[in-house]
């Protein structure tokens, strides 16, 4: 008869001490501190792997030593836990009108945030920028700077489309072309994560925000423009080129508004940022930041009221098209608009209209509000890394640039 035993992992010589690794970390992220031979268990690894992965971990400062488990006969077994500061990894948001930088340490907490108005985000003038703000981040964290395991970048999508790329006031001109990964790696001689800012703005949900229960939603993310982020069984979807979630240049109104991509009546026209200070210009109003927006909805300014109206009117169909495609346990609202306005927002749209998502036994709202606001898509982009540290399989990555 065949010999149909399963050898343990460690024992396969297929399997790279690098992917050995990264198996050993993640069953002691997901489940906390415990021994070697839990270890074992958890990760399918022979003793002898786990042992020497263990020790090799500790050594590079990555596991701890948490003393001895008191229970039942015998020795106890030494338990090791992640080292939260063991390493750090960094979120880089690069929006148009504003910068955000995020450090978390080993077990995700946020260590350091900056968030930093910008006018130009032209490749020559921004780097510099972000390379001064990115010092000054590593000496918030508390954990030596040469820990620092790589950075996740996020800018809008959509990427390399003929026409829809780096046009308009919603995307980022001066890219063009160029490889914004590679750009950063060799600017800052670390690896580099590129995702476009939905996707990593849902990810940034899925991991502190209000989907870390959920393994199936959607996430509308506002910034200058508008774009959906899609988690499917607990990861991200991106689609073929990155670019699954582009709502915001999905027509809404057909023959509406002309849009920087050539088409008319885009949704972005009606319910983005960029739509509220279009409307703000045509009534010879300045342009209000973060603070500011929430000030115009607390004032019941007539101006944002329009805005709320127009833009709940536009999304609303368009939700209950991607509950009928994507079949999701919910539908979260988030990005650069403060939490007042979010609930606002989802005030006007309901009730959805009827679509599959139409049931009456349900264990999350329809609709709902992000709860990591304007640094959600920063936070996305830190965990990228940070997965790749500590994840086995990961396959949310553009593009990694090897310094």
């Amino acid at each position: 008869m065949p010999d149909n035993t399963q050898l343990p992992i460690g024992n396969n010589p297929g399997r790279s001490r690098s992917h050995n690794r990264r198996v050993v970390l993640d069953a002691i992220r997901s489940h906390g501190m415990m021994g070697r031979t839990q270890i074992a268990k958890l990760a399918h690894l022979s003793p002898q792997a786990v042992t020497n992965i263990v020790d090799e971990l500790v050594a590079d400062g990555l596991l701890i030593e948490k003393g001895r488990l008191r229970s039942g006969r015998g020795q106890p077994p030494i338990q090791f836990a992640v080292n939260p500061d063991g390493a750090f990894t960094v979120g880089i948001e690069i929006a148009a009108d504003h910068l955000v930088l995020v450090a978390l340490d080993m077990v995700g907490t946020l260590r350091a945030e900056r968030v930093i108005q910008v006018e130009n985000t032209d490749p020559d003038h921004i780097i510099p920028i972000i390379l001064q703000e990115l010092a000054k981040l590593r000496g918030q964290t508390g954990i030596a700077p040469e820990r620092l395991q790589g950075i996740g970048l996020v800018m809008p999508g959509p990427f390399e489309i003929d026409g829809m790329t780096s046009v308009g006031p919603t995307t980022l001109p001066g890219w063009q072309g160029k490889n914004p990964a590679t750009l950063l790696s060799s600017a800052t001689g670390e690896d580099v994560v590129l995702e476009n800012d939905a996707s990593a703005a849902a990810v940034g949900e899925r991991f502190f925000g209000a989907a870390q229960s959920i393994s199936s939603f959607g996430l509308v993310y506002f910034g200058a423009g508008l774009g959906l982020g899609i988690v499917h069984e607990g990861r991200p979807y991106r689609g073929a080129y990155g670019n699954a979630g582009e709502i915001g240049h999905a027509v809404s109104s057909p023959g509406g508004r002309p849009c920087t991509c050539g088409q008319r009546g885009c949704l972005e026209r009606y319910a983005s940022l960029y739509a509220l200070y279009e409307k703000m210009s045509q009534a010879g109003r300045e342009r209000p930041d973060f603070e500011g927006l929430l000030t115009l909805h607390r004032n019941n300014d007539p101006v944002m009221d329009e805005w709320l109206s127009e833009a709940s009117l536009h999304l609303a169909p368009m939700l209950s098209t991607l509950e009928n495609i994507l079949d999701p346990e919910t539908i979260i609202l988030g990005g650069a608009l403060p939490d007042e306005i979010v609930d606002a927002l989802i005030a006007r749209i309901n009730p959805l209209p009827r679509s599959v998502s139409t049931r009456a036994v349900r264990t999350q709202p329809r609709l709902m509000r992000g709860h990591t606001g304007q640094l959600t898509a920063a936070l996305g982009a830190a965990t990228l890394p940070l997965w790749e540290i500590m994840t086995p399989k990961l396959d949310t990555k553009v593009t990694i640039s090897n310094a």
